[in-house]
């Protein structure tokens, strides 16, 4: 049984965009790729076929788990759920580290969506996990490899 993949509205948008993406413009390159390399003979030894092949094979993997993605996405739009001031699924959270003073804002999304880059934490992240249900001006403890971190809940944002 497969279970709901939770998204935001942003995390399925840009599956659909990749999608497009690797069925439009990566898929055909790719045939074309075949194509032209079987022309230059035994494909046991052609390394452009082989190569052609292996991306054709991951380009077709990544459809199907987009595909399977998608039909079972739990679509969360953060503007439609009542929130009750507390920290949710899709919410923007700006906490501050107790100790370091360094303020830092996340967006809690689905495993997809997580970008550390661009302040995009997984549900699953310990830290997520420790911010969901909580309200402005928590403190919140989080276990970490170097230890345990405390961090206070400076503002909640549903955007």
């Amino acid at each position: 049984m497969i279970h709901q993949i939770p998204m935001t509205l942003q995390g399925v948008k840009k599956l659909r965009k990749e999608l497009y993406k690797l069925k439009n413009i990566e898929r055909p390159k790719i045939t074309s790729s075949i194509m032209e390399a079987r022309k230059h003979g035994d494909l046991k030894e052609n390394a452009e076929y082989q190569a052609a092949r292996e991306l054709q094979s991951f380009c077709e993997g990544r459809i199907k788990e987009i595909e399977i993605k998608l039909a079972n996405a739990n679509i969360i739009d953060i503007s439609k759920i009542k929130n009750n001031d507390k920290v949710i699924f899709g919410s923007t959270v700006i906490i501050i580290n107790i100790i370091t003073n360094k303020i830092i804002s996340y967006k809690i999304v689905g495993d997809d969506e997580a970008d550390l880059r661009n302040n995009l934490i997984s549900i699953n992240a310990p830290i997520a996990r420790a911010l969901i249900g909580k309200k402005k001006n928590s403190i919140i403890l989080v276990k970490t490899p170097k230890g345990l971190i405390e961090y206070k809940i400076l503002n909640i944002k549903y955007i």
